[in-house]
């Protein structure tokens, strides 16, 4: 197949839905398909021949990101000559109604992967009066789509309970083979650093990849640790905090606040290859967001065998699975803080080997192929549709003569 993936955003802009579209490529073309990456230009970009870059009306604002213009007529033209049998779009906005337009115009099967609740990101443009509209909006942008993909079944759940007329097939994104390989002496030596830099009592090491940004809920998981460095009247933890954002500069100021300087290490920005070292050095892989379509950091801590204990929430309870591969709490402070003792003090080989067992279930080849077979379908009802609308066309006609 064809296939045109169509993004607001991509490579070299970091983020879980530049990563997932890499990766289904990178499967789909293994299994033989074509693959077209529709996305917009950035200050410094590496391309290869399977990347189209239409215009951006803005580079370089938070983290690299770029304001698209989806309106780019090298879009059209550059879709006219691949002669496509499928859109795969990865955002309901800007580009999203280009793949609409794209798709009616040309008529091409359209496919969306719902990859984000927006809603859950509106204080950014402090706009929660709109909270009740995206529901609404999604509801319509679908209408256009012969297919919806959900990164996992609650979200698939989600999407038939706003409206979704479509079909929603859940297409989670894959992981890597690599990404079961760590690297046993870098991840001893990073252990080592860690806990001998958190002081002479330190014994546990956590880990979380997260971007510093309010939704992911960070201060919750500060102030757990402050409480157990408290209860304790000493530390024996060390947290390798694996990302970057908006609230790094305010989330410093709470551990300094929460007297948590030396236990919280700030690593910044780590490539993606490097990840599974940090988690497979750690005891956990701590994680307090609310605002997960999939958690995909989650299934690569579980690659590196390190077990979880995160928050309760959507994209998380699809993956966690208590007293398995880890543990999960509710939004509170006290019973997180509990289930972490708790967990400390058991035994956890089966944790690890139950953390292995799911990720070995999301593999990038298997993935790929499932994605091959959601296309076949969508055309296949695409061509339905058009069928059945010219045939109830012609009834319509035929009727109006007789």
């Amino acid at each position: 197949m064809k296939i045109a993936m169509m993004t607001n955003n991509y490579l070299p802009f970091i983020g879980g839905v530049p990563i997932s579209i890499q990766r289904l490529s990178d499967g789909l073309r293994e299994e033989g398909h074509e693959v077209t990456i529709f996305a917009p230009t950035y200050k410094e970009q590496a391309d290869d021949h399977n990347i189209v870059r239409y215009h951006s009306l803005i580079k370089g604002i938070v983290n690299g990101a770029s304001v698209p213009n989806s309106f780019d007529r090298r879009i059209e033209q550059e879709f006219v000559k691949g002669g496509y049998d499928v859109i795969h779009v990865h955002h309901p906005m800007m580009i999203g109604w280009t793949a609409a337009w794209l798709s009616r115009k040309y008529d091409v099967p359209l496919v969306l992967t719902y990859h984000t609740r927006y809603e859950q990101y509106l204080h950014y443009i402090k706009a929660s009066c709109f909270q009740g509209a995206v529901p609404l909006y999604m509801k319509s942008y679908m209408k256009f789509c012969d297919m919806v993909l959900a990164p996992t079944p609650l979200m698939q759940k989600y999407l038939y309970q706003i409206g979704c007329n479509a079909p929603v097939r859940v297409l989670s994104t894959g992981i890597l083979d690599d990404s079961f390989r760590a690297d046993e002496n870098a991840a001893l030596a990073l252990r080592k650093g860690f806990l001998q830099n958190c002081g002479k009592n330190a014994k546990y090491l956590f880990c979380t990849v997260a971007r510093l940004a309010k939704e992911k809920n960070l201060e919750f998981l500060f102030r757990v640790l402050a409480e157990r460095k408290r209860a304790k009247g000493e530390s024996d933890f060390c947290l390798a905090l694996i990302g970057e954002g908006p609230e790094e500069k305010h989330l410093r100021k709470l551990a300094v606040r929460l007297d948590l300087e030396k236990e919280i290490c700030f690593v910044g920005r780590m490539p993606n290859a490097e990840i599974k070292n940090y988690c497979h050095a750690s005891d956990l892989f701590l994680f307090s967001s609310l605002s997960e379509t999939q958690g995909i950091v989650l299934l690569e801590a579980m690659a590196a065998g390190t077990p979880v204990l995160a928050v309760r929430a959507t994209g998380v309870s699809d993956i966690v699975v208590d007293g398995v591969n880890g543990f999960m709490t509710d939004v509170s402070e006290t019973e997180f803080g509990e289930m972490l003792d708790n967990v400390l003090n058991n035994p956890r080989g089966h944790l690890k080997q139950g953390a292995l067992d799911t990720a070995g279930r999301y593999q990038v080849r298997d993935i790929a192929r499932c994605a091959a077979e959601y296309y076949m379908a969508a055309v296949t009802a695409h061509e339905y549709q058009n069928a059945a609308g010219t045939e109830n066309f012609l009834l319509h006609k035929i009727s109006g003569i007789l």
